[in-house]
């Protein structure tokens, strides 16, 4: 099979309803403090992973955790899956830092996160 390969799930966003509270879990679960800690995200780096946290699901109304796989060529990655079957649900955008992310859904509805650094 051809096409662009992926560099692995490197980041990880999880809904939460209570940051403050998502905030002590995770920073006890994983023995950092958070890189990011704002009002909108929270994001942990510990050991090559990124755990974000996402109050209310943000924007993109996230229902349950996202993995993101992280790509060399976010907008190949998508036609590819794409023209496997996948549906886009987010389209590729900078999320700032030069950050592209978008995410899919696979024929089961279950979402899969790409993520290209720039």
């Amino acid at each position: 099979m051809t096409g662009s390969s992926t560099q692995g799930i490197k980041t990880v966003l999880h809904p939460v309803s209570d940051l403050a509270a998502a905030k002590r879990v995770y920073s006890a679960l994983l023995g950092v403090a958070p890189q990011a800690d704002g009002p909108y995200y929270v994001g942990f780096d510990a050991e090559g992973q990124h755990i974000g946290l996402v109050p209310g699901g943000g924007p993109q109304k996230m229902t349950s955790p996202v993995a993101y796989w992280h790509v060399a060529d976010l907008e190949a990655k998508l036609a590819e899956l794409t023209a496997a079957g996948a549906t886009v649900k987010e389209p590729a955008h900078d999320v700032g830092g030069g950050r592209m992310v978008a995410t899919v859904t696979d024929p089961d509805g279950n979402v899969l996160g790409l993520l290209q650094d720039r």
